[in-house]
């Protein structure tokens, strides 16, 4: 029996070793993300008469400064960096996805206006971009996802307007267009559902760069705001010099966490590219 495109898919990244361990890594991180509320020990914003106390089996992970638990800030501070890179992400890809489509598909005067505008957007320096955005808006999660989702968009609109712009001239766009079937059938059941395994590749890289932007965001005091627990602000309180070589467990967790993240999502993302390419040998 012939093995199935998504089978096949599956089966190629299984053999990716990097990509299927980083795979569970991040789904297990997840899972203790999502499971927060029941899992931690305590409270995120809690305040104990422990300040800045080692770690210990009251507190694994310690407590920061003011006396609030590390781990459960950690566990808060990776859902709510998971959530942000995700919502910022789907944000993106969407914005993206339906640009692409219709300067690729349409052509002429639409494509040569929304390419120039995409154009535009990633002509500014990206960073300095996001930066004066926060800076223009109170800071909040909701407006840092919608930061980085319009502004993570441009490069998902060029990927997905090079592939439709390839496809639209396939045997079966014509044959839709023949038999009389809505633009919209042919963007959305033709051709889309053909560029959706670039765009899913691409959306990892998309992810673990708006993870990082919103730790850089929190970190710089632009971001999520304590006591709100973030992996960024966690970071924030760990400046000193005192605690970077006092206190580590102050600012390793969140740290080596939010490397963590980033690596696995592009291990995945790497995994997902070699497995979609048809020329990939097992």
């Amino acid at each position: 029996m012939n093995e199935s495109y998504l089978g096949s898919v599956l089966r190629r990244f299984r053999y990716h070793k990097r990509g299927l361990v980083s795979f569970w890594v991040l789904a297990v991180i997840a899972a203790l993300a999502l499971l927060a509320p029941w899992i931690a020990p305590y409270d995120p914003t809690a305040i104990t008469p422990d300040f800045s106390a080692p770690p210990s089996l009251r507190h694994l992970l310690g407590t920061d400064e003011i006396g609030r638990d590390m781990l459960s800030r950690l566990l808060y501070g990776a859902r709510m960096s998971l959530f942000v890179g995700f919502m910022s992400t789907a944000i993106a890809t969407v914005i993206g996805t339906v640009l692409g489509l219709l300067a690729g598909y349409f052509g002429g005067a639409l494509d040569g206006v929304l390419m120039r505008f995409t154009d535009m957007v990633m002509s500014f320096p990206y960073i300095l971009l996001i930066l004066v955005a926060a800076t223009i808006f109170q800071p909040g999660m909701w407006n840092i996802i919608l930061i980085l989702g319009l502004v993570d968009w441009p490069g998902v609109a060029r990927l997905v307007r090079g592939s439709v712009m390839e496809l639209r001239n396939a045997d079966y766009v014509h044959g839709s267009e023949i038999a009389g079937m809505s633009r919209r059938y042919i963007l959305f059941s033709d051709i889309l559902p053909n560029v959706t395994a670039p765009i899913l590749v691409f959306a990892t890289s998309v992810m673990a760069i708006s993870i990082l932007d919103e730790s850089a965001l929190s970190f710089l005091g632009m971001g999520i705001q304590p006591p709100t627990a973030s992996l960024g602000n966690m970071l924030n309180g760990a400046q000193s010099l005192t605690i970077l070589t006092d206190k580590p467990w102050l600012w390793l967790p969140p740290g080596i966490l939010i490397i963590t993240l980033v690596v696995c999502v592009n291990f995945i993302g790497d995994a997902l590219r070699d497995a979609i390419d048809p020329t990939t040998v097992r």
